[in-house]
């Protein structure tokens, strides 16, 4: 049987916003640095699709406001789970969101040299490199919120 969900956590959690201020505030300046050389849009999609994939409801509900703040249709956030069947989504795209998958994925092998390549293919060295940075700051984030309970501390403040 499984235990029934909640809105707050079995065990008090660490609020580690207020714990260790200093690091939140580096954090947020690492990922504001690292999506610097992106599109808006494609950043959030980035942010969108990693935090699916590490079932971060409350990142997800956030960037995806952020990307509609962007400018990205509700069509495509809502195919955004779905991107490698969906013609909404660009090559670049989605050779860009194949790579941040790899990374937050990171199979044994590490990130495969086809997914790399095709990434390389459509971003320059510096694009690239802060589409990287991006996908390991939303892991980190992601990691964060899931272990101390983030969403759910702020949705009930």
């Amino acid at each position: 049987m499984t235990p029934a969900l909640t809105d707050t956590p079995a065990v008090d959690r660490v609020d580690a916003v207020a714990t260790a201020p200093d690091v939140f505030h580096a954090m947020a300046s690492f990922q504001q640095a690292a999506a610097a050389h992106l599109d808006t849009r494609l950043a959030e999609l980035v942010r969108v699709r990693v935090s699916q994939v590490n079932g971060c409801a409350y990142c997800v509900d956030l960037h995806a406001r952020a990307a509609r703040e962007a400018g990205e249709t509700e069509r495509r956030l809502y195919a955004l789970p779905t991107w490698r069947e969906s013609a909404l989504f660009t090559r670049a795209e989605r050779a860009a969101l194949a790579l941040c998958e790899a990374l937050t994925l990171l199979p044994k092998a590490g990130v495969p040299d086809a997914v790399y390549a095709e990434a390389a293919a459509w971003f320059d060295d510096t694009a690239l490199t802060h589409l990287l940075w991006t996908a390991a700051a939303t892991n980190v984030w992601n990691r964060m919120a899931v272990a101390t309970g983030m969403g759910r501390r702020t949705a009930s403040s």
